[in-house]
């Protein structure tokens, strides 16, 4: 059986504090007690993925590979949430936007980088309020989470692609060449999990067939096994695989 996208994973210095972030500018609640640990944010109509947000100490050092577009109905609802993600401690950056552009570039507390797009974004239309994640990478690596989600490539131009799933929603993009060097772990990552009773190694075997490549390390559980496999994309990426419950 195939990967389900379970999670976007944030690595964040305070993980319960980036969670109270992003739940107060997406209206997503919060799961779980008040772990410092982790916390995960799920979404409103229980379908889709989830945000999940976990420790990590390594500095920010460039621009993350991908980041959160954030979709508008109307102007005045584009200045809502701007204002929201600046009420709960966001803070505008430049990233060399030029001010004709209609899109809003902020990053949140921890530095992460996203955009509150502008009304009357066609590619994004109907996709909910987290239009897309937007990712620096090739068009290999768009056609390999393609396969990998066996979510449809609904964008296949001039070496970029995006992908959506079959159920609509969030589409996930990605922008082709120049792709920037990749410096040390990235911030946001995807977790996926498989259905209960799923064979997981023949899972890996798969993704591997497809072009990705398993790490010797992983994370570990009480009963040793590895709760979660970590793998990487062609692109080099990392990604985790969840063992089924």
């Amino acid at each position: 059986m195939t990967s389900q996208l379970f999670a976007i994973c944030f690595r964040a210095t305070r993980p319960s504090d980036l969670a109270r972030f992003w739940s107060g500018v997406l209206d997503w609640e919060v799961a779980g007690g008040p772990d410092e640990d982790a916390a995960a944010l799920l979404p409103p109509d229980g379908s889709g993925f989830r945000i999940r947000f976990l420790p990590g100490q390594e500095p920010k050092t460039g621009r993350n590979r991908a980041h959160f577009d954030l979709t508008s109905a109307s102007p005045e609802d584009q200045r809502r949430t701007v204002a929201r993600a600046l009420e709960h401690g966001g803070h505008h950056i430049d990233v060399g936007q030029r001010p004709e552009e209609g899109h809003v570039v902020l990053a949140d507390p921890d530095g992460n980088e996203f955009c509150v797009i502008e009304p009357g974004n066609k590619f994004l239309a109907d996709t909910g309020l987290i239009g897309a994640l937007a990712c620096d990478g090739t068009r290999e690596v768009g056609y390999f989470w393609s396969e990998a989600l066996r979510w449809s490539l609904v964008w296949d131009q001039d070496e970029e692609t995006a992908i959506q799933s079959p159920d609509g929603g969030t589409k996930i993009t990605w922008g082709g060449p120049p792709v920037a060097p990749k410096t040390g772990t990235n911030r946001l990552s995807f977790e996926l999990a498989l259905p209960s009773g799923a064979d997981r190694q023949a899972e890996v075997g798969r993704l591997v067939s497809l072009g990705a490549t398993r790490s010797g390390t992983g994370e570990g559980d009480s009963d040793g096994e590895l709760d979660r496999v970590l793998m990487y994309d062609p692109d080099g990426n990392e990604f985790f695989v969840r063992r089924p419950r």
